[in-house]
């Protein structure tokens, strides 16, 4: 360590808490600058120095006036501003005793370290650790409870006396992902400079500066609450208009401050473990990309179906040795499992996990705040059944009721319906251009060419018969539409079809019934388009039916949460943009070919540590399913599809199992 880098560092941040605090209090000299001049007039005037007659009684009172008034408005603003409940990250909290060893280690580096230790720990869903000041009175712990574990509310066992309120220590948040994947020394080493952090943090020029900035943003966040009435609100408009002038004026004298203190604590770190600290960067990135791709690929489709993996924090070990062992580069990693973990650092790892694991579907998804009938914990074993089959079966379910709503039957080939359940040729059918034929003769032989908007299949339109159904202007039973090879042509296949309709694509897509993709949402024809538009409407209806259920959080498996966390609605950090309607209607159709195979060549559900489920089809999952589906959704080309599902021995004239 280098004394002079270090001192370096505290130096400029403390001239940049200096100068922030020099904006604190230039702020309360333009407060009491009118009442100043007011006590100047009235000296003045008693002592006979200052005279002015009528005109000066005047002007002493309007001053006078003005002087009240802005003292009474910036003792409301202070008032906003010390009082206002600064934002706090959400985190699961780690009392003592429930990690005796993480708090001795944490302890012990701060002694190598020579810096104040940290007052708690805490532990984050998310690749990142630093540290965070709680010591404002609103952030005060509950009482003593026998909870090891509590919620995100604060750390259990930790308050000290109300009436005599000692300096706190910032408490120190850890990523979760670091204490399963990192070994004892790695996360030692990693968290040097976080906990290095709280020597320049306990300096009082650059706490004061600390709490002003804190308790600005704070003051803003208020005044943008909404649920007030129309005076306070006006009356909270002003207070935050002043909050950001403040913030706007020690904006960049607060972010050098920080810069400074990022630094010192940088140098002050590098006597410990520095050839460590190498290495365990390398495993931060690791674990960020593997966190990710779990969070992404695993854990939102268990999400979506009110389902939560409780040990994702595992889940992340299992995602990066399985990378180890597809990737090269990373081999040496594995080797590092024969070490011993960091999260042997706790009592309970497995309760610590299923926290943490709740709490990042809150925080990435807006899950409710506890389980319930509709939002249950699922573990790894269990997650192919309970996630990936119901998935697969709900999106092929969806799929089939958009096409009822489009008005296309499933016929066979003698021109009778087709009771024995869907079909994944109903869907191959109904997707492909044929060549050789007129558009709209295409579109009348194989689906809905002629309905207005397409919508649902949801109990909010009706069904089949509802508007949009190829119904009206129907031909006999068994009738051929127009320019459809014979069905005696293609022995003991089935064919779908609608009535024809002699609407032609142009006139539907000027009429505004299907609507116009971009290039990124390119597809094959109107019909497609039909059946995404349809398929995105039924979706959207889903999700609000969902958002409206009764009974609070536990009756809501998934949409966005509504329950306030700090000022802020949940989810905090989405992870993915909305689906296109051409990624819905790929994974519609994917999942109704996964149905199939399940029902009829014995293929079973899986689960992939790093592209999430996946189809087993004789112990080897099939990672060639999505560029065929892509092909028959862009191109209208069902052959690349048919020849795999040929090689595959799946049979897409036979019903499948829906829910």
């Amino acid at each position: 360590m280098t004394g002079i880098g270090v001192e370096i560092g505290a130096q400029a941040a403390r001239s940049r808490a200096l100068a922030v605090l020099r904006i604190r209090s230039r702020a309360l000299a333009v407060a009491l600058l009118p009442a100043a001049v007011a006590v100047v007039l009235f000296v003045g005037r008693s002592t006979g120095h200052i005279s002015g007659g009528h005109w000066g009684v005047v002007a002493r009172w309007v001053v006078s006036c003005v002087a009240v008034a802005v003292l009474l408005a910036a003792a409301g603003i202070a008032l906003v501003v010390a009082r206002a409940r600064p934002a706090v990250s959400p985190t699961v909290p780690i009392a003592e005793d429930a990690a005796p060893d993480l708090y001795r280690m944490v302890r012990d580096l701060a002694d190598r370290l020579d810096v104040p230790a940290p007052s708690a720990i805490a532990l984050t869903p998310d690749c990142d650790s630093w540290l965070e000041d709680r010591a404002h009175p609103a952030h005060g712990p509950p009482p003593r409870s026998p909870d090891e574990i509590s919620g995100p509310r604060g750390i259990r066992g930790l308050q000290p006396s109300r009436h005599h309120r000692a300096p706190t220590a910032p408490v120190l948040v850890i990523g979760s992902p670091f204490l399963w994947w990192m070994r004892v020394g790695e996360l030692r080493a990693v968290l040097a400079p976080v906990v290095a952090g709280t020597g320049p943090s306990a300096h009082p020029d650059i706490a004061a500066a600390r709490r002003f900035v804190r308790g600005l943003d704070a003051a803003v966040a208020v005044s943008a609450a909404p649920g007030h009435g129309a005076l306070i609100r006006a009356v909270l408009g002003g207070v935050g208009r002043v909050a950001r002038l403040l913030l706007r004026s020690c904006r960049v004298h607060a972010e050098e401050m920080e810069r400074g203190v990022a630094a010192a604590a940088a140098e002050r770190a590098q006597a410990v473990d520095y050839g460590l600290r190498i290495v365990a960067q390398e495993q931060v990135g690791l674990a960020y990309a593997g966190w990710d791709r779990l969070l992404t690929r695993v854990a939102l489709p268990a999400w979506r179906m009110g389902r939560w993996p409780s040990r994702l924090d595992a889940g992340v070990v299992a995602a990066l040795t399985e990378l180890s062992r597809r990737d090269r580069l990373a081999e040496g990693f594995a080797s590092r499992l024969g070490e011993r973990p960091a999260c042997d650092l706790l009592e309970e790892p497995g309760a610590v996990d299923e926290a943490a694991s709740l709490l990042a579907a809150r925080l990435f998804h807006g899950g409710p705040a506890a389980p319930g009938p509709n939002w249950a914990p699922v573990n790894w074993q269990d997650y192919p059944d309970e996630v990936v089959d119901r998935k697969w079966r709900s999106d092929a379910a969806r799929l089939h009721r958009v096409l009822d709503a489009l008005g296309v039957h499933h016929t066979t080939r003698t021109g009778t319906s087709d009771a024995g359940g869907p079909t994944l040729e109903r869907v191959l059918k109904y997707l492909t251009v044929r060549t050789g034929t007129d558009e709209g003769d295409a579109a009348a032989g194989s689906g809905c060419a002629g309905a207005p908007t397409p919508r649902p299949a949801g109990p909010h339109l009706g069904g089949p018969g509802a508007e949009g159904a190829c119904d009206g202007g129907s031909a006999p039973d068994g009738a051929v539409a127009p320019g459809a090879p014979d069905a005696e042509g293609d022995p003991g296949a089935e064919r779908a079809h609608a009535e024809p309709v002699g609407v032609s694509e142009a006139d539907m897509v000027a009429a505004g019934a299907v609507p116009d993709l971009d290039e990124d949402g390119v597809v094959a024809g109107v019909r497609t388009a039909a059946l995404v538009a349809g398929l995105s409407a039924e979706v959207a209806w889903e999700e609000s039916a969902v958002a409206a259920v009764p009974g609070g959080d536990a009756g809501r498996p998934s949409g966005p949460d509504r329950t306030v966390w700090d000022d802020v609605l949940l989810p905090l950090f989405p992870l993915q943009p909305p689906r296109s309607g051409r990624e819905l209607l790929v994974d519609h159709v994917a999942a109704m070919v996964c149905c199939a195979a399940m029902d009829t060549a014995g293929a079973v559900p899986g689960l992939d540590w790093l592209d999430g489920p996946s189809l087993l089809v004789r112990d080897e999952r099939a990672t060639d399913l999505t560029p065929r589906v892509l092909t028959l959704v862009e191109d209208g080309d069902a052959e690349p599809l048919r020849a795999w599902l040929r090689h595959l021995g799946i049979r897409a004239e036979k019903p499948v199992r829906l829910v």
